[in-house]
């Protein structure tokens, strides 16, 4: 498969019905969907077709998340009446070369949809926006320059690691996610700064990996509480320790050849000094919307100037140049902005798309165990006024869940009190990822938790705990 094409492959005119800046998720389901659209649509993508998601974020993760879970799966096997007499050894670097393998799999098949079944061109390219209808093409092959009109432009340019101010990455002691998806090798030893998702998946990996690592922040702090203090329970069974009252800065940090020092406080001002080979920094990410030229065309940016706000149907502040993904600040994750580049572009073609409402998108933390939740957490509800219920499920009943020995974690439903409709649904456990998309699907159709409960969830599954938390919810629990 071709990798994206440079700026003397194209031999068709350089006018576009839909330009798109930059080709992650967003940009290349919004590319496809143009495409189904009968739009002539090109992508202009300085790295590769995919974005962070697929080469730096969510696939690779995923994929050491996958090692991680087999390698606790095998020192368990006795467990399961499977003997696995010697010594277990964890091969890091298989595990990255698979993780790698992974990528380049999928990798190649969006080649495919893109070169084979809807010939779309991708130019291998910074894109500039020179005019409303303008996009400057500098390809990175340092090849003449040149321009494409459109008629419509979508901005998907993307978010990037945020740093900790004052420590700047060096790829070696300081490192963020985009390094750590490569890394060659495994250290012994890690700070993780940052208990957000991204946080909290590698320190689930590189804990299970067999490094020592320390965790410094809240964990999860935008999941329910009940579901962040259930993680950071399970990360002290588990022995990975958590500082989550701290919040160094820059003059708490000594950062050597040999490794990182860490100062911090407790709430009694004791301080305690956290040694490591790495600091995996995980403070949330910046939206890349720096030399795009916003400023040329008058596009707003929100009051941080790291995002650019868009309306329900994602254009900006001017109407034919839209934005979606990342860079709009609204939940940074990858299917969220797969929706908006569709309703980006079925809005150009004149069609009338449902606004998305982030509150039915759900969230995935692919940690030990996993999150998954949608709608409101229980204070949120509280604190919009509503008059709340709430049922709850343990997996520890749950048969399923303990024949695969996973048993630890809860389903969590939050309802209003007088019209039972569902507000949100937060689940911590095995196939939580899973199990989400259930209430995602009832948020969209505006369910009750009667309806919930009403639904019939096939037994032995795991999927049972949400509906036995809809039974608990409305006062009747059947398994506890």
């Amino acid at each position: 498969m071709a990798d994206p094409v440079s700026a003397t492959d194209s031999t068709d005119s350089n006018s576009y019905d839909v330009v798109l800046l930059g080709g992650g998720t967003g940009g290349y389901v919004a590319a496809i969907r143009a495409k189904q659209l009968g739009f002539k649509v090109a992508v202009v993508e300085m790295e590769k077709l995919g974005g962070t998601c697929l080469h730096r974020g969510c696939i690779p993760t995923k994929a050491m998340l996958k090692s991680a879970d087999v390698f606790d799966t095998v020192k368990r096997a006795k467990e399961f009446g499977i003997n696995t007499s010697g010594d277990i050894e964890f091969v890091y670097e298989t595990a990255l070369q698979r993780s790698m393998k992974v990528v380049d799999g999928q990798y190649k098949g969006l080649q495919y949809l893109f070169d084979k079944k809807h010939k779309i061109p991708v130019f291998h390219a910074r894109g500039t926006i020179l005019g409303p209808n303008t996009v400057g093409v500098e390809p990175v092959d340092g090849s003449a320059p040149f321009q494409l009109q459109a008629t419509n432009i979508v901005i998907n340019t993307g978010s990037r690691p945020r740093p900790i101010k004052g420590v700047p990455y060096d790829g070696e002691r300081v490192i963020n996610s985009d390094h750590a998806v490569v890394l060659p090798h495994l250290p012994k030893s890690f700070i993780i700064r940052g208990g957000g998702a991204t946080g909290v998946e590698w320190a689930s990996i590189y804990h299970r990996y067999g490094s020592k690592v320390t965790l410094v922040g809240r964990v999860i702090p935008q999941e329910d509480i009940e579901v962040s203090e259930a993680l950071a329970k399970s990360y002290q069974r588990a022995k990975l320790e958590v500082i989550n009252d701290a919040r160094p800065t820059a003059d708490d940090f000594d950062i050597t050849k040999s490794g990182v020092t860490m100062r911090t406080k407790d709430a009694k001002g004791k301080e305690k000094v956290t040694q490591a080979e790495v600091m995996l920094v995980a403070v949330g990410r910046q939206g890349n919307v720096e030399n795009i030229g916003l400023e040329t065309v008058g596009i707003d940016r929100d009051p941080s100037g790291e995002y650019i706000p868009v309306n329900p149907m994602m254009q900006t502040s001017v109407p034919n140049i839209y934005a979606i993904g990342d860079i709009t600040g609204q939940q940074l994750l990858a299917h969220t902005a797969m929706h908006m580049g569709i309703i980006a572009v079925e809005h150009i073609a004149g069609k009338n798309p449902h606004p998305l409402d982030i509150l039915n998108s759900p969230s995935c933390t692919y940690c030990e165990p996993e999150i998954g939740s949608v709608g409101l957490t229980e204070k949120q509800a509280r604190d919009l006024g509503h008059e709340v219920k709430v049922g709850r499920f343990p997996m520890r009943p749950n048969a399923k869940a303990t024949i695969e020995g996973h048993t630890e974690g809860f389903t969590k439903i939050v309802a209003d009190a007088d019209t039972d409709d569902v507000l949100g649904v937060h689940i911590i456990g095995a196939h939580a990822t899973e199990l989400i998309a259930e209430a995602a699907l009832g948020r969209l159709l505006q369910v009750s938790g009667t309806e919930i409960a009403m639904s019939v969830h096939p037994h032995p599954t795991v999927s049972e705990v949400i509906g036995e938390a809809a039974h608990d919810l409305l006062g009747h629990p059947i398994h506890i």
